[in-house]
C-alpha cells in the first residue's frame, strides 16, 4: 500500500503571523494572504494531476497543532486514507481525531513518537 505522496504543506508558529508574511512576500516573494500561500504542481507520474502544498503562518497561541506543543506542524498528503489510518490504528499510533471529510479533502492528526502533530491529508478529485 503506498502511503505518503509528498509533502502538503508546511505550517508553523508566529508571535505575528501577519508580519511573518509580509517578510516572506518581500524578501522570497512568496505571494501570501492571512492563511498564507499555495503552491500549485502536476504529478510526475500522472501530469493530468494537480497537486498543492501549502505554506501557512499560524498565531503563536493557535490550538490547532494540539495536543503536541511543538511550533510547527507538517501536512502529508497520502493515499487511501481510510486504510492507511486502520493501519496506523493497529500499530499504535496516537490518532489525535476522527477522520474529516469535505468535498474536496478528508484529513486526520496524528502524533509521532517525539510529539509532533502531523496532518494526514487525502485530496479528492485534484484534476
Amino acid at each position: 500500500m503506498k502511503k505518503v505522496t509528498g509533502i502538503g504543506g508546511i505550517f508553523f508558529k508566529c508571535e505575528d503571523a501577519s508580519k511573518m508574511n509580509e517578510w516572506y512576500s518581500k524578501n522570497l516573494g512568496i505571494a501570501t494572504s492571512k492563511y498564507g500561500t499555495s503552491f500549485h504542481w502536476l504529478e510526475v507520474e500522472h501530469p493530468e494531476k494537480k497537486g498543492t502544498t501549502v505554506w501557512s503562518t499560524f498565531p503563536h497561541d493557535t490550538k490547532y497543532f494540539n495536543p503536541s506543543k511543538k511550533d510547527f506542524m507538517i501536512n502529508y498528503r497520502v493515499e487511501n486514507i481510510e486504510e492507511l489510518v486502520k493501519q496506523l490504528k493497529a500499530d499504535g499510533v496516537q490518532i489525535v481525531d476522527e477522520l474529516a471529510t469535505y468535498d474536496y479533502v478528508k484529513f486526520i492528526h496524528v502524533i509521532d513518537p517525539e510529539g509532533n502533530a502531523i496532518e494526514l491529508w487525502e485530496p479528492i478529485d485534484e484534476k
